[in-house]
């Protein structure tokens, strides 16, 4: 974390787009507490909470339409692939394929609150060849509600010191 801390306090907002973007990519970022801590800045007057908010929901929009492109574009042999280092084995695949296409769109909403699971959402979208539209408006909802609950709770955080 000292590492984001020194990247944030020495680029801005550009690292904070770029870090989410990567992170939810699908680079072993926390992007959790990241939000969480861009949010006690806000709050500390560190950060504006407003140009935050935009930054993190642009930069995690980003991110989930990236991995979707590379799911569609790359197809299953790259999940399969990918796979094997990070546990999916193909049971899992395959679970997680009947989730997407039972819960539909809705599942990205609920992808987005489980950690681990929503850097993979967008290859299993991508992969599924779901429409852009469809992804793009739901991706975009996620990220607004995520977003602004994580950087709302990180503000908070002020408030108790």
């Amino acid at each position: 974390m000292e590492v984001l801390n020194q990247l944030v306090s020495q680029y801005g907002y550009l690292a904070i787009f770029v870090i989410l973007s990567l992170g939810l990519f699908g680079l072993p970022i926390p992007d959790e507490l990241l939000v969480l801590w861009i949010g006690y800045f806000t709050k500390i007057g560190t950060l504006n909470y407003t140009y935050s908010l935009v930054v993190c929901i642009i930069g995690t929009f980003l991110g989930m339409m990236f991995s979707y492109y590379v799911g569609k574009k790359a197809g299953r042999p790259l999940i399969e692939h990918i796979g094997r280092w990070i546990g999916l084995t193909d049971k899992r695949i395959g679970k997680t394929e009947k989730w997407i296409h039972k819960y539909g769109p809705s599942s990205i909403v609920i992808s987005f609150f489980i950690p681990g699971i929503r850097h993979v959402t967008g290859y299993f979208f991508g992969v599924s060849q779901m429409r852009l539209k469809t992804y793009a408006i739901y991706v975009g909802i996620s990220a607004i509600i995520w977003c602004c609950v994580l950087l709302t709770l990180g503000r908070m955080v002020g408030h108790f010191d």
